[in-house]
């Protein structure tokens, strides 16, 4: 089994870091100090992210009808590495790439795709996902949020928290119950534009970064009936292909890697690496590191060939967040003071996102329900 890069894939990583090098200004570490969600960064991304379309390379596995250029899946993830691993210069747009077009266009009406996917083809368009709630965590079907039918509208009223990027997105795509059905049944989705009356955002201050997450009102929010994704009741299939594609949609094993190889490297330059115990809890966030990336590329694989990703998507997921604190735990053991001060901001930053590594898109705990569920055939209650 041959698990190396084409000549080709290793060109166009090479492109991708060419323009990374021409276009991150000298400043980026400060930019990106704080995370995504932050608002330095997401203005930065209105700017960086026109520059990379019209390089063609933010949506390059897209089909061309949609403004992408029917680059083969694995493109698509060599661009990812590269991107996180330099801090994510694209800001809350990934999710755009990464998920809310492609499902826009698997099963969006026309008129919400020619509405909604050219602006985010151009690199200009902020979105936020309206998924948990304060009384059902990450657990959807559990959802309290509902959006009443009135004539030709909907009229939405609730609460979700832990919303990113929802201080400045445009349009928050939203789930709420609609209907008579209960549970999963009872699940419609919404694109709301932030924009409109009855919408409240109130950041909540936390170690992950500036503006990262918040908590979101919706007090008698009115949308026309064409603002529902699908039909209700419908809402959980599209959901569980929107959430296969965003649980391995961010390579943060390349990150944990690159940032692992720097901690190594500093503890060589102090002459601290010697030690049997440090090179040992090296080789084994090392070991993470790869196990996770060879789970995600194992769906990434299955995606190039077409088949539905399951419960190896929750695999997946594990294993990076078993990683991130791999590392992260590695250089608070060894390195502690790299954490203190501005000598070592990608430790810090990496730091904080391996916080919220197991409580985005899903809690881990959440992903080994699934899992014990999907995977091990166990049933419901006994995990």
């Amino acid at each position: 089994m041959d698990f190396d890069w084409t000549e080709e894939d290793r060109a166009y990583r090479a492109r991708i870091r060419e323009f990374l090098k021409k276009e991150l200004p000298s400043d980026w570490d400060e930019i990106s100090r704080h995370g995504p969600g932050s608002r330095e960064q997401t203005e930065f991304s209105l700017q960086f992210c026109p520059k990379l379309a019209e390089a063609g390379l933010l949506v390059p596995h897209w089909p061309q009808e949609w403004g992408g250029g029917d680059r083969p899946t694995w493109e698509h993830f060599i661009l990812g590495e590269e991107l996180w691993a330099a801090g994510e210069p694209r800001g809350a747009q990934y999710m755009n790439v990464n998920w809310i077009g492609p499902t826009l266009m698997r099963f969006g009406t026309e008129e919400q795709k020619r509405r909604f996917i050219p602006e985010m083809v151009a690199g200009k368009a902020i979105w936020c996902q309206g998924f948990s709630e304060p009384n059902a965590g990450s657990d959807l079907a559990s959802l309290r949020t509902r959006a009443e039918r009135d004539g030709d509208d909907y009229v939405i009223n609730g609460t979700k928290i832990w919303t990113s990027y929802a201080a400045m997105a445009e349009h928050c795509f939203l789930l709420a119950r609609a209907g008579a059905g209960q549970g999963k049944a009872g699940i419609a989705i919404f694109i709301v534009p932030m924009s409109t009356p009855g919408i409240e955002v109130r950041s909540i201050p936390s170690l992950i970064g500036h503006g990262d997450i918040h908590e979101t009102f919706f007090t008698d929010v009115r949308v026309p009936a064409a603002a529902r994704l699908g039909e209700e009741g419908e809402a959980w299939s599209i959901i569980n292909y929107s959430l296969a594609n965003e649980r391995v949609g961010i390579p943060r094993y390349e990150l944990s890697t690159r940032v692992l190889n720097d901690m190594v490297s500093e503890l060589k330059q102090r002459g601290d690496f010697s030690d049997p115990v440090v090179q040992a809890r090296a080789g084994s966030a090392a070991a993470a590191c790869e196990a996770a990336r060879m789970l995600v590329y194992r769906t990434v694989d299955m995606k190039a060939r077409g088949d539905i990703v399951g419960a190896e998507a929750s695999m997946a997921r594990v294993a990076v967040i078993e990683a991130d604190h791999a590392v992260t735990d590695f250089g608070m053991e060894f390195l502690p003071d790299a954490f203190n001060g501005r000598s070592h901001p990608a430790f810090l930053a990496h730091h904080e996102r391996a916080i919220v590594t197991g409580i985005a898109a899903g809690a881990a705990e959440i992903q080994l329900g699934l899992i014990a569920r999907h995977w091990l055939d166990l049933p419901k209650g006994v995990h």
